[in-house]
């Protein structure tokens, strides 16, 4: 199943990092994101863009994360020559991510 159908997420960019909330549509989905959803993995995942360190901010009272992509942006939003290096369009590409269903599912 894809990412998208446990979880919605919203973006901000600064610089040449950026943000990425992955905040669960179900706290019951939580602690399985928690467990599969890594550093490591979203990393891996986003591997052609992100060239920095990956961190991973737990937020169980709303049942979100916060990821933390350094190097992420192409030098930041006036310096890249990408048509579109802002956060969307990368959580939009994190949402796809193929994870393992959880239990209840």
């Amino acid at each position: 199943m894809k990412l998208r159908e446990l979880a919605h997420s919203r973006t901000g960019d600064k610089g040449n990092t950026l943000n990425i909330s992955v905040i669960c549509y179900d706290v019951r989905h939580y602690e399985h994101l928690r467990a599969i959803l890594t550093p490591q993995r979203v990393k891996a995942h986003l591997a052609d863009v992100v060239r920095g360190n990956v961190a991973r901010y737990e937020l169980p009272v709303i049942a979100a994360f916060n990821f933390v992509l350094g190097e992420a942006l192409g030098g930041g939003v006036t310096r890249s020559l990408a048509l579109d290096a802002h956060g969307k369009s990368l959580s939009s590409a994190l949402m796809s991510l193929e994870i393992e269903a959880p239990p209840s599912v």
